[in-house]
């Protein structure tokens, strides 16, 4: 999608401002001033540096003009001094206005020589408090920032001397390395939105305000702009110029490729939740991301994101339970009327109840991506080749449908397409000739519980990099040519339930990054599916997420075939045993011969059960892993995972026979120093037989466990449905520094003081489902109920 031309010169791209406000017409914020006053007013070291993030139009200058105009502010520091910096970041010129500021006279000198201007306001300041803001901030060149030296100067103030900043980026936040102490500014309040409404609209005046017709109107406008009001677009302008003004400034700061990865979202509905990665991939399918520097599509992809989300053109983050990392979000509605006023010849979304009346006024031969939100239930529309040019035509989506076919001709025409999204249909048949799309990078069929084979042709997509297949579950297998998908990059097989087996031919799909979903991966090699020694030549795998059906006595020797130890770049490991009943030595065999690169991130172990654990986890071999799950285990011992130095996050759970953890977990022995130096989370869930946690064995002497630092860094502790543990070890409780504590039957515990609780931040008790907490037995389940079982599953 090329970046969108607008003259931008035309909405007075980057007005001056001032200190200078009538705080009377600044309404909310109340919250966040309170917050910004008391660390202004705080005491402590100089040249803090506390940066006010926001959108554009949200309201970070009205904001710091409110709290700059605050009595108490004004009577705390001897000199205040406002500077709009704007972009250019001009050292020369910023350096002037500051003199000029804080020695009250206008500057005749018209030297350019940065130290001199510096020296003289180093004399102006030096032993006085000064509030400095810089309004309006743009540049994350770190030089700039350094030459001109204000942290510095600030630091010869007097204590509590402070600096301002307001910025639409975060990355200005992290290059003056003052992100702890940010404060990022969200939407108002409904409340405060209708009082601004009210005060520009109907200019306090009373009557119309109590009137019930005109509060009613108001509060659907309101509810329009979802909380984002500037008082500008209530003006008699053009209202979408004086609305997207602020965000323009922001798009056209962008790079290229993320301008077009930022319109994209154009496509889809509104308050839509995207999910990262999907997102992601569906970019790669356009061409946004340019590959070079050995960089791949994905990696930049995840940097563009990163990019969006810190400019603040995302919001409504979700998050990674456990690793708190950023996997979904959403577009605040007037971002979203942005990017779509941005694509509106090339981007255009049909919203109908049903399928009659629209083709023909709709009709667009510019469109490039097409979305329809049909509440229909029937075959795929005719019409949709008349709505837009198919040769321009690169992408179409589907939401809200329930389409049961898509016609044969209708596909034949779509030859240009590089995405197809007909997920959450009930398609249960695909015409022959969607192999007749050889441009289809994307195609999307999730959760078309009725389809349950694919055709042939769809081998014939040799550009597909993407073949998504979750949750369709009766699709009982892939066709055998699947090998023939040579670009295949993603292939996503979650929760396909009536899927038993893997055609043999993916493994020549040398390019694969990511294979989900628990597919069954066979160990012997007799079977014509794709087995363990068939992934050898998959080097380039990132995700790898395998079920291991059944293991036989000569299956370790073909899970060696994987070399697993080869793949440098994997980063997910998801192995699955819970297929397979045996419980013997040649489980442990197939996983000692698994072992993955030293690389891997994050690994998960669901349903293994040898007696023992392979080598390479009763080291510290894997030193990037930062995630370890272990679930359905049936083994009595953990391995020493208090050895890996980069480990963040534990969770265990229904591991039926673990019934003491020790000292092998927490790695101590005769040299240990530390144990578990980066864990931040620890998840104990439905262990049923824990009866004892400690740090003892041969080394549990005091004079040598003091000497070992313990979970220095833990903050998250999760204790849920362990109803025979009955303490917990004391020296945890009294080193880890632990933040946020989520437990069950806390009273049960015998050593858990209201101390404890009490020195914890954010503590969570829930009541006990299966009535181990007397206090609950017998009473209805309630909302308390529903989180422990939300974080179990």
């Amino acid at each position: 999608m090329p970046a969108a031309v607008v003259n931008v010169e035309q909405y007075n791209p980057r007005p001056i401002t001032s200190s200078f406000v009538d705080v009377s017409t600044i309404i909310g914020r109340k919250v966040e001033k309170e917050r910004l006053v008391s660390e202004l007013l705080r005491e402590g070291r100089s040249g803090l540096v506390i940066p006010i993030v926001g959108m554009g139009g949200l309201g970070k200058t009205s904001f710091t003009q409110l709290v700059f105009k605050d009595a108490e502010v004004q009577a705390h520091f001897d000199i205040k001094a406002w500077v709009c910096v704007s972009d250019p970041f001009d050292v020369i010129k910023i350096a002037k206005e500051i003199l000029e500021l804080v020695s009250g006279i206008k500057s005749q000198d018209s030297s350019n020589v940065l130290e001199k201007l510096l020296e003289s306001i180093q004399e102006c300041i030096e032993d006085k408090k000064i509030l400095l803001v810089l309004d309006d901030v743009w540049t994350q060149n770190q030089t700039e920032w350094e030459t001109l030296s204000l942290p510095l100067l600030v630091q010869t103030c007097s204590k509590g001397s402070r600096i301002l900043v307001t910025t639409r980026k975060q990355e200005v936040a992290q290059m003056m390395r003052a992100t702890s102490d940010m404060i990022t500014l969200g939407k108002l309040s409904h409340v405060d939105s209708l009082e601004l409404f009210y005060s520009v609209a109907f200019q306090h005046r009373e009557q119309d305000k109590s009137n019930k017709g005109f509060a009613d109107i108001a509060k659907k406008i309101v509810g329009k702009c979802d909380e984002v009001l500037n008082s500008e677009i209530w003006k008699v302008k053009v209202v979408q110029q004086e609305v997207f003004r602020p965000l323009l400034l922001s798009y056209y700061d962008l790079a290229p490729e993320i301008k077009s990865c930022l319109m994209y979202c154009a496509i889809y509905p509104k308050d839509f939740e995207f999910d990262k990665e999907i997102l992601i991939e569906q970019w790669m399918s356009q061409g946004y991301l340019n590959v070079g520097e050995n960089k791949e599509e994905a990696t930049q992809g995840r940097e563009v994101f990163t990019k969006l989300v810190m400019r603040c053109f995302f919001q409504d983050f979700r998050q990674n339970a456990l690793t708190k990392e950023i996997i979904g979000c959403k577009m605040h509605d007037i971002v979203h009327d942005f990017v779509q006023y941005l694509t509106e010849n090339e981007c255009l979304t049909l919203k109908a109840k049903g399928t009659h009346g629209i083709e023909t006024s709709s009709a667009n031969d510019r469109v490039r991506h097409l979305t329809l939100m049909l509440a229909h239930d029937g075959p795929f529309p005719s019409f949709i080749s008349k709505l837009a040019n198919s040769k321009i035509l690169r992408t179409l989506k589907t939401f809200g449908s329930r389409f049961t076919a898509i016609d044969s001709d209708l596909i034949s025409q779509l030859k240009c397409l590089r995405t197809l999204k007909l997920s959450h249909n009930i398609i249960e048949q695909l015409p022959k000739e969607i192999g007749n799309l050889i441009h289809l990078r994307y195609l999307d069929l999730s959760l078309n519980r009725y389809l349950e084979r694919l055709p042939d042709s769809v081998c014939n997509l040799y550009n597909l990099q993407t073949l998504n297949l979750d949750k369709c579950a009766r699709l009982e297998e892939l066709p055998d040519n699947m090998g023939k998908l040579i670009n295949l990059k993603h292939l996503h097989v979650c929760y396909c339930d009536s899927l038993r087996y893997l055609p043999k031919g993916i493994g020549s799909i040398r390019n694969l990054r990511t294979l989900d979903g628990e597919a069954s991966v066979y160990c012997s090699e007799e079977v014509e599916v794709l087995t363990l020694g068939d992934l050898r030549m998959m080097n380039q795998l990132r995700r790898l997420d395998i079920g291991i059906p059944e293991v036989g006595e000569n299956a370790a020797s073909e899970a060696e075939k994987a070399e697993l130890n080869q793949k440098v770049h994997l980063s997910y490991l998801k192995l699955n045993y819970l297929w397979n009943q045996r419980d013997n030595d040649a489980n442990a065999r197939v996983m000692n011969a698994l072992r993955p690169h030293e690389n891997l991130g994050c690994l998960v172990i669901d349903g293994y059960k040898g007696s023992t654990w392979p080598n390479w986890m009763t080291t510290a071999y894997l030193t990037r892993l930062t995630v370890f799950h272990l679930c359905h285990s049936k083994s009595s011992v953990l391995p020493p995972l208090g050895k890996l130095p980069s480990l963040k996050v534990v969770k265990l759970k229904y591991l039926d026979r673990l019934k003491k953890i020790g000292a092998e977990f927490f790695g101590v022995e005769e040299e240990t120093s530390s144990s578990f130096p980066s864990l931040e989370t620890l998840f104990l869930g439905c262990l049923p037989s824990l009866e004892r946690w400690e740090l003892g064995g041969k080394y549990s002497s005091d004079s040598k466990m003091k000497s070992i630092s313990i979970v220095p860094r833990l903050s998250s502790l999760h204790i849920v449905q362990c109803p025979k543990l009955k303490q917990l070890p004391d020296l945890l409780m009294q080193n880890a520094p632990v933040q946020n504590l989520l437990i069950d039957c806390y009273k049960s515990f015998d050593n858990l003081s209201d101390e404890f609780i009490s020195r914890i931040p954010n503590v969570t008790i829930i009541p006990s489902i299966y009535g181990v907490d007397p206090f609950f037995k017998g009473r209805t389940i309630d909302t308390e109920d529903i989180l422990f079982w939300y974080v179990i599953n």
